[in-house]
Parts: structure tokens; sequence; C-alpha cells
């Protein structure tokens, strides 16, 4: 059983929500097996032609849970418990993050992947993302400069003092009467650079929007920084370690996240329809590259030697067929 296409109306998710609960009682009822098939994307693969049919859109496959397996009765008790849960932050306009999910039945759950799973399940099934469950992320982000929105009815006036840090906003979707006067955005891989900035004034003197995920960029992070391209039409630049973690960070604001899936190049929907919403593809890569150490003269002990890990994680990371396709520049780092 596959969910029909949604849409961002609470009302829609909610009627999905019954039909696909319907189906699993006529299924008992009728002495059959219940089953749910969940469709599974490629997105990217280590072909280093570039002519690779990976996408967001085309399934390569199925995975069908059924309880003829004795497996999938837990994953399937799980994901109905969590859709329940789901059921009702949609009925009572509420949110919680999936770590209040799992805190609701933790004995039940085991684990906090368990819930993480269930949810990915549910996002396929639906055909949507996280938001629209109102499953929301715990934000990290911080941003600061000449912006000026209002957030689920709080405004939040960056502009006063530029080179103040502000949390990003969790939900996206709730941000309203945007407005800057930034020439562009800049992004920072480390709040230590962040808050460098923030002493030198930096915001006030360029005139531009600064942004950090502090290390790996969360989804809020993402998203506001792609809600911020999409509003404001401004250049977007990202300033990195030059390491092969600064590389995967800058990789993860331009395509969308593959730390999870390093093991696995199979997407689920979800995964898929959530990198379609986060990607920035107008993101320039500002620096730190190689070739500044020679340029700058940078002196040895500013540099730290590749570990043998280091180089198995730039090797696998040159070899994903989107570097070649959508940022073939990028590749000889």
């Amino acid at each position: 059983m596959v969910g029909r296409s949604s849409s961002s109306n609470p009302s829609d998710v909610l009627r999905q929500i019954k039909g696909f609960v319907l189906l699993l009682i006529q299924d008992i009822s009728r002495n059959r097996a219940p089953s749910v098939a969940l469709d599974r994307f490629r997105i990217y693969c280590s072909d280093p032609s570039g002519n690779c049919i990976c996408n967001y859109d085309l399934p390569i496959g199925k995975e069908i849970i059924s309880l003829e397996k004795e497996s999938h009765a837990y994953r399937l008790d799980v994901l109905l418990r969590v859709l329940q849960i789901i059921q009702q932050l949609l009925q009572e306009k509420r949110h919680a993050s999936k770590r209040d999910i799992y805190y609701m039945h933790p004995s039940v759950f085991l684990e906090q992947a368990v819930v993480d799973r269930a949810i990915n399940d549910i996002c396929i099934l639906l055909k949507c993302s996280r938001h629209h469950l109102n499953v929301v992320p715990v934000g990290k982000g911080l941003v600061m400069g000449w912006l000026r929105f209002v957030e689920a009815g709080r405004k939040s006036c960056c502009i006063r003092s530029p080179d103040t840090a502000y949390p990003v906003p969790v939900n996206s979707e709730d941000i309203k009467d945007i407005a800057s006067v930034a020439k562009y955005v800049l992004v920072v891989e480390k709040e230590t650079v962040f808050q460098r900035l923030a002493n030198d004034q930096f915001c006030e003197r360029n005139h531009c929007i600064v942004i950090t995920g502090r290390g790996y960029p969360d989804v809020p992070t993402r998203r506001f920084l792609r809600h911020l391209v999409e509003q404001l039409h401004l250049p977007v630049y990202c300033l990195v370690d030059s390491d092969p973690y600064g590389f995967d960070i800058l990789t993860t604001y331009r395509f969308g996240s593959m730390l999870l899936l390093l093991k696995s190049h199979l997407f689920s929907k979800q995964m898929a329809y959530d990198a379609m919403l986060m990607h920035v593809p107008e993101l320039r890569w500002l620096g730190v590259f190689p070739s500044d150490f020679e340029k700058y003269n940078l002196p040895d002990h500013c540099l730290l030697h590749l570990t043998s890990e280091d180089k198995k994680k730039v090797e696998a990371m040159l070899s994903r067929c989107y570097l070649h396709k959508e940022a073939p520049k990028w590749s000889p780092i």
C-alpha cells in the first residue's frame, strides 16, 4: 500500500493517515497479512563518468514490510505507534522533535534510530517531508547581519545590531515579512569563525548576512539558508576548512546531506524529498583551498597531515557522481 501524493495541509495528511489505517484493518478482516510497500531511491553513486541515472524522483525499487515476516512485525508496530503520535500532533496543532517522540515510549522504541526509521517510513507512505507531520528538529545554527523577519509572530531584527548572533528559525514555513539590504550571504563552517567575524564587526562593515551550522549543518540551518536564497535572491558563498570534513560540510550545503548514506546509496523518499528542499545549488565555494597555503605563505605549523582515514574519506567523496555532474571544478581538491 502506498499513500497518495500529499500536500502540506494538515487535514490532507490526517485524511491519508486514516485511509492507510483503514486499508490495514481491511487486510486483517479479510485474513490477509497486512503489508506496506516503500519506494527506494538512489540520488548518488560512485560512477565517475557522471552518466548515471541517479535522481530525486524515480524509484529504483520497493521494500515490502509484511506481517508474513516475523522480523517485520516489530517494525510495523513501531510505525503505527509513531503514526498515532503524529496524528495527535496534527489534530492538536502541536509540534515535537524526534527525540520527544522517542521518550513517549522508550521501553517500546528501545533506541532513537527506531523512531527515526519509522518517521522515514511514514514520510514515504504519505509522500511528504517531516515538517508536514509537525515533527521538527532542534535547531543549533546561528545567523547575524542585515536581516529582518517574523517567525510565528515573533520579530527578529538583526539589522538593529548586525553583528549580534540570533538562533536560526526552526520552521522556515513560519517565516514572514523577510527583508534585507545585504549584498550577499556568507556561510562559515565553525562557530569560532562566526564569533571572530562578529567581534570584527564584519557584517556591519560589509553589509552581509553570515550563517553557521556549527560544524555539520542541521535541517533548520540548511532550510533557512535555502529560504534566504529563494526569497532574497542574494549570492551565497561558503568558507570551510581545507580538509575532508570541511569539504564534506560544503557539499552538504550544496547538494544535501550524505552523512547517513555513506554505507548505502539507497535513499528513502523522505530523504530525497528533504534533499530537494534543502540543497543550495547557487552556493559558491569561497575557500579555504589547498593552493592558499602556498599563495599566502602559511607556515608549516599551521598545517596538519592527512591521516589514512582522511585519505579514504577524500577518495569516497570524489567518487560521488553528483560532483562530476554538477560541480566538476570542485573535484580536484
